[in-house]
């Protein structure tokens, strides 16, 4: 199993800028897929973005392409989700996800192809 932790979560005003750090530990494998989803009160985790090795290759939902991007550092196992021109409707808990896969494209989106999860950090966007 693998373990996550997430930070860099906080209050940011609208058009403001944030990372999130998904930090892996634990088993590792050569072949990995880490995903970002949020949640707000009421309603389904939602799918952010998520990158994939050996090859980077990476995904985003529609509505934060442009302003958001993902990446990894190998050498400390660990995601970031890049968050820019932030919007209020961004307002939710951000959880990091992985799997010991190379995962699909279409298969990157879903939260139930991920078995590890992290205890998730609010982003706020408020004035």
């Amino acid at each position: 199993q693998v373990q996550l932790v997430e930070s860099g979560g906080g209050l940011v005003q609208p058009g403001g800028s944030l990372t999130l750090s998904c930090a892996a530990s634990g088993r590792t494998a050569s072949s990995y897929t880490m995903g970002w989803f949020r949640q707000t009160p009421g309603k389904e985790r939602e799918f952010v973005a998520a990158i994939r090795w050996p090859d980077s290759y990476t995904v985003r939902a529609d509505s934060v392409k442009g302003r958001f991007t993902v990446s990894r550092d190998k050498a400390k196992s660990t995601a970031y989700l890049q968050m820019n021109s932030l919007e209020s409707d961004d307002t939710a808990v951000y959880f990091c996800a992985a799997t010991a896969r190379r995962l699909i494209v279409s298969a990157m989106s879903s939260n139930v192809m991920y078995d590890s999860w992290g205890q998730g950090t609010q982003v706020t966007v408020s004035s």
